[in-house]
């Protein structure tokens, strides 16, 4: 039995990672008001503010306290929840010490700084305006990565910390696997006869879209007295278990990509909205890691959001909210949905398959930025070229080429291979959903969420961070992770549409 001296050094530990968690969720609602609320003019406070914030919070997690804390928290006879507890933390002391407190404010300036540069940049298709900070970025992110861990290569350092269990060969043998399997199966398509429903041309007007988009969040149950919706020039979702708001945007010519937009958006707020409440301030009320989070977006988005049964619901709504549809089919409107094309520029807006060929390209260029193997002069080009390669399209602009996503201004490396890593598992927490939830397609036609909510709550939200990821994969689907079930959903179902 643990003595009275280790638990107190339990609760220490907690009491101080409680405190850091605060101030790391304080940062995280500056983050929000810089990129949806804050007026321009307002970088230089904000970037001082954040850049304090990061600071404060490094300093507490590395004091020798907190290192005398996790010593005596391990030496202690703890329960399963309260082990995986000290496990997280340990594993966040032992990057974060190795890391000057001066780097991480910097880092965290930096950023800040970044954003209305990116902004700008994309505005005005000018990636020059943007080559400079992205330079710096790279060479602060390098410097962290070489802290951590000088023996490794920094991009392999710098994906774990957005999935650290994994591992970056697991990435890869994924990322591998959807180019060999997928790249066929979009080739049949293009030479399919089979031409989907193109149902929502014209314009549609962007007040419209955005009650569209409020009337989605209702269907799929979203706690608006814990959230918000707002719009922001590249959506995203943030928050904690008692507040996790979503943003999305809108273009008058394209509905269903602000639709499909707000429920991938909503995907990740229900698992921010499913951790326990009581755990707040805890790993045990974090979530796991980005591809858990992405699991849960893409779930919604591409299991539910562009499944036929949904449109047989949702349609009638979006009747309502726009004029001229009136002969459209539940059956069109799925089609629409899920139309595949490789001329597509834009990685939100892609379809379910091509989608992975934008992560790939992505993947690619970041690593070798990030091991100083491409130049960032150079990022316009080969940017435009692998889209040739891969997508068989070439960006006009960088706008809608390398400066498309927000992720590098917020020195993001290491991010977006946990997108394809969560679209693969988001497949297989759906076939195990479906194999323990009664008629499920019925629940989705008929507007009842409860059950799949529960499962995923019982499943995946509640845990937190008790499990690393493979174990919570088995945990929740008794199978180790494999992307033999998206790569079994994407043949099913496009086969059906393509008449394959």
């Amino acid at each position: 039995m643990a003595s009275d001296a280790t638990v107190d050094a339990y609760d220490d530990l907690l009491e101080r990672y409680e405190r850091i968690s605060n101030i790391q969720s304080a940062a995280g609602v500056l983050s929000w008001d810089q990129e949806v609320m804050m007026p321009d003019g307002g970088t230089p406070a904000r970037s001082a503010q954040r850049s304090a914030l990061s600071a404060t919070s490094h300093e507490l997690l590395v004091e020798d306290e907190t290192e005398t804390a996790l010593e005596e928290a391990e030496s202690a006879d703890l329960s399963g929840e309260q082990a995986a507890v000290v496990r997280e933390i340990r594993r966040q002391y032992d990057r974060a010490a190795r890391v000057p407190t001066d780097l991480v404010a910097e880092i965290s300036q930096t950023t800040s700084e970044a954003l209305p540069v990116w902004k700008e940049a994309k505005a005005e298709d000018d990636f020059e305006t943007f080559a400079p900070i992205l330079e710096e970025l790279l060479d602060l992110k390098r410097e962290y990565a070489e802290h951590i861990d000088s023996s490794r290569p920094p991009y392999e350092v710098l994906f774990e910390d957005y999935e650290p269990y994994l591992g970056l060969d697991t990435a890869e043998t994924i990322l591998d696997r959807l180019r060999e399997e997928l790249v066929p199966l979009i080739d049949e398509i293009g030479e399919s006869d089979v031409e989907l429903a193109r149902p929502f041309s014209g314009t549609f007007d962007a007040d419209a879209q955005e009650t569209l988009a409020r009337d989605a969040l209702d269907t799929l149950g979203y706690d608006w007295e814990r959230g918000r919706l707002d719009t922001a020039p590249h959506p995203f979702s943030t928050g904690t278990q008692f507040d996790a708001r979503v943003t999305t945007r809108f273009d008058e010519e394209d509905p269903l990509g602000a639709l499909t937009s707000t429920v991938h958006e909503f995907g990740h707020a229900t698992y921010t909205l499913g951790l326990p409440d009581e755990e707040y301030g805890s790993p045990l009320g974090e979530s796991r890691n980005l591809t858990v989070h992405e699991s849960q977006s893409r779930l919604w988005e591409n299991h539910v959001g562009r499944s036929q049964p949904f449109w047989s619901l949702f349609l009638p709504k979006v009747k309502e909210r726009f004029a001229g549809l009136d002969d459209v089919t539940a059956r069109d409107a799925y089609e629409a949905a899920n139309r595949v094309y490789d001329d597509n520029l834009i990685r939100v807006e892609a379809d379910e398959l091509t989608y992975h060929m934008h992560i790939v390209l992505r993947f690619e260029i970041e690593r070798a930025l990030i091991e100083g193997d491409l130049d960032v002069r150079d990022v316009p080009q080969v940017w435009n070229d692998k889209m040739d390669e891969y997508l068989g399209v070439r960006p006009d602009t960088d706008a809608e080429g390398c400066l498309q996503d927000i992720h590098w201004s917020h020195g993001s490396f290491g991010y977006f291979p946990t997108y394809s890593l969560g679209s693969v598992l988001a497949a297989q927490l759906y076939a195990s959903a479906d194999e323990e939830i009664d008629d499920l397609d019925g629940d989705i036609e008929s507007g009842e969420f409860d059950a799949l909510h529960d499962w995923l709550t019982a499943n995946v939200h509640s845990h937190g961070q008790r499990y690393t990821t493979p174990d919570l994969i088995e945990e929740a689907t008794g199978e180790a992770f494999t992307a033999d079930y998206f790569l079994d959903h994407a043949r099913a179902k496009y086969g059906a549409l393509y008449d394959l």
